[in-house]
């Protein structure tokens, strides 16, 4: 008989991928890691039994998680990511050859020696980069104490389980912002609204306060099942979401940087929203 994984992450409803070889399992002090291989998704990370990457389609969510925002800036200098243990966001970020400085900010250091040493097909040598400042910190202390300014903040964080669960609340997104550099973009991971619509909905009713420009963008990721998955934008730059396609294509054309899912296109299109998504984004919480 073959072993199955299954994830019971959302309420009446089961994935299961077949495991074919496990190469690592164990605890850290915050979550249970298992690293395993699948015919069809190649390597997959799983978090406390919780698909998190995977070797086949990692480059979707962590190009679109990086770039859209990098682009559509066009002048980032420093950026921050909370979480993002993996290093697919780190590795993404430094493609960008005018970017200084990266802090990231991982609350669990064992995760970051894991994926040193099991996650090179995502991280590369991402994390010996010189302009890497790495802080091992609970993300919510580090938004709220530093003196740092920031032109992108990247929340590349787990679902809003376990010690994840914080990089949800009106409190993190109050001290992202206030780390923020004037005109500077904040982007979040929000899970899939199909099946995780409050998700999206609490996240939109904390950030629209906060910003004169929030909303969301999408990208189908294979590996999170349940349909388009959702990413977090606020920003206080009002003219950011709608950086015109010619101005997108000549900054990728200038950057040089090579992606497999990401374009001037699809950055344009993903803002594209149907209907009941941007209903999420309208109502309160208990909507």
């Amino acid at each position: 008989m073959a072993e199955w994984f299954e994830e019971i992450l959302h309420p009446g409803f089961r994935t299961k991928l077949q495991v074919d070889k496990v190469l690592y399992e164990g605890d850290s002090e915050h979550q249970k890691l298992l690293l395993f291989e699948n015919a069809v998704f190649g390597r997959v990370l799983a978090l406390n039994n919780i698909v998190q990457t995977t070797e086949r389609d990692e480059f979707i969510y962590h190009e679109m998680l990086t770039h859209v925002p990098l682009f559509a800036h066009g002048a980032v200098r420093k950026v921050l990511i909370i979480g993002g243990g993996d290093g697919g966001m780190l590795e993404e970020t430094l493609k960008h050859r005018g970017i200084e400085k990266v802090t990231m900010v991982e609350i669990d250091a064992a995760v970051i020696d894991f994926s040193k040493q099991h996650l090179r097909f995502i991280c590369n040598d991402a994390f010996e980069d010189e302009r890497l400042d790495l802080v091992i910190a609970d993300g919510v202390d580090y938004v709220e104490t530093t003196c740092e300014r920031y032109d992108v903040v990247i929340v590349d964080s787990t679902d809003p389980v376990g010690p994840g669960e914080v990089l949800f609340t009106e409190r993190f997104y109050t001290g992202a912002k206030r780390c923020l550099a004037a005109g500077g973009v904040l982007v979040t991971q929000n899970g899939v609204p199909f099946f995780q619509a409050d998700e999206l909905r609490n996240t939109a009713a904390c950030l629209r306060p906060l910003f004169r420009d929030s909303s969301c963008y999408l990208a189908a990721v294979p590996g999170y099942t349940g349909g388009v998955m959702a990413f977090g934008w606020a920003t206080d730059n009002v003219t950011l979401r709608q950086t015109p396609l010619d101005r997108l294509q000549e900054r990728v054309r200038a950057s040089g940087i090579e992606t497999r899912h990401y374009s001037a296109e699809v950055h344009a299109a993903a803002f594209a929203l149907p209907p009941w998504v941007s209903a999420l984004l309208e109502r309160s919480p208990q909507g």
